[in-house]
Parts: structure tokens; sequence; C-alpha cells
């Protein structure tokens, strides 16, 4: 499939960090039209940030949208609506349609309600989008990847690897102690593709597609790395 989900262990996690990260470096490299997809937001974030950097449209962005900043179920029953993913999955078909590649950045974590029957893995294993799951650096990380990834395997998630993330400025001792990839590895039988470091400024284009040429593209994007190969 030409997409790629991008969920994490929970909010704040680098999910965005990460989705910035790797459009900008296609913008930077792929011919195509930059697209990008946040099925399902509430609240204000990151559907207008995307708009901002790459000058996309908020509503082709993001199809369904609540306003209170809660989860999905909640924030629709709020508004007296329920969450239509019938609406999300035509938007991303019809953005597939248009483009080499689609990156689809989900909501909270891995387990966070989608509806009040589905979590964003059942989401992910059932419209089968290759995933990367973000795992932030700091204590407790290990677990959280251990349980996340025991998660994506019961639901059938098709997950490709991991990416830490420094939430906060971190030595390479720390990142080495708090996530140590050999470790991650051997508990989840999942790869570690890659670190992204602390940014001081998380607009900065160029910055962020150096982060994201430093991660491990040809398991991230392979669809994407392949078609700049043949152009």
């Amino acid at each position: 499939m030409n997409a790629l989900l991008i969920t994490a262990t929970d909010t704040e996690a680098g999910k965005t960090v990460l989705t910035t990260a790797l459009a900008a470096y296609l913008q930077k490299y792929q011919k195509s039209p930059l697209r990008i997809m946040k099925p399902i937001q509430a609240g204000i974030g990151d559907r207008e940030l995307y708009a901002e950097l790459f000058a996309l449209s908020e509503d082709e962005i993001n199809p369904l949208y609540f306003r209170a900043p809660l989860a999905p179920p909640i924030a629709a029953a709020k508004e007296g609506r329920g969450v239509d993913l019938g609406i999300v999955w035509q938007a991303l078909e019809k953005m597939r349609s248009r483009t080499d590649f689609v990156l689809v950045e989900a909501l909270g974590g891995l387990g966070s309600p989608v509806t009040n029957e589905f979590t964003v893995a059942d989401i992910a294993a059932q419209w089968r989008l290759p995933t990367v799951l973000v795992v932030p650096v700091k204590l407790g990380a290990i677990s959280q990847a251990v349980a996340n990834v025991a998660l994506a395997k019961l639901t059938g998630v098709r997950l490709q690897g991991i990416v830490l993330n420094c939430v906060q400025p971190c030595t390479p001792e720390e990142v080495s102690d708090l996530t140590p990839t050999d470790l991650i590895q051997a508990l989840t039988n999942v790869p570690v593709l890659g670190c992204m470091p602390y940014l001081d400024n998380p607009r900065d284009l160029d910055k962020l597609a150096q982060v994201a040429a430093n991660l491990n593209l040809e398991i991230l994007l392979p669809r994407a790395i392949a078609n700049f190969k043949s152009k």
C-alpha cells in the first residue's frame, strides 16, 4: 500500500515530529504532490500545522474534525455526532489514488479509542496500513514499547518498525540507557529504525529533512524510495 501510518505509545510521543520530518524529506526529493492525512482530529493542532508548513488544504488533510480535544467518541458525543469511519476511508482512498505516497498520522497511541468499538490498532489492522511506532526516549519507554508491540501483534497490525524520539534534550548515553536498541529489538522482535534528536525548532524543514534522512527509510518509505530511484 502506498501509505504509512504513524502511531505511538501515547500522546506527545513524537508522531507529529516524525510525520513532519518525513514530509519535509519527501517534499525535498519527491516530484509528485505531497499528501498528509490526519484522519480524525479533536481540537486544534496537527492539521493547522501541516497546512501552514506545506501549503496544504486543512479539509483535505483532515476529513473528520471535532472541536473538543478529547477521545473521538467522547468529542463526537458532545456534538451529538458519531465517528463515521466511512468518510475517513473514502478520503484516504481518494488521496492514495492521486499520489505516489501518503503519510497518515494517527491520533493518540495504538490503544487510543477511535469509536466505542475500535482502537487505532484495530483500524490499522483492518485497513492493512503499514505502521511505524514512535517511542519517546524516557523512563518507562521499554515497557511501553513491549506493550504496544504486543497490542500490534494481537490485532494484526503490519508494524514496520520503531522510531525513538527524544522528547527533551538527551545525551547519547541517556538514549542508550533509557531506550537500549538491542534490548528493545530482542524483547519485541521489531527493528528500531533510528532515533530522532530533540529539536529546538520543530518547524525548520531543512533540519527535519536531515533528521528523516538519518532514519532507515528503506523500511519506512520503501515505495517512495523506489519511486525516487526510478525517476
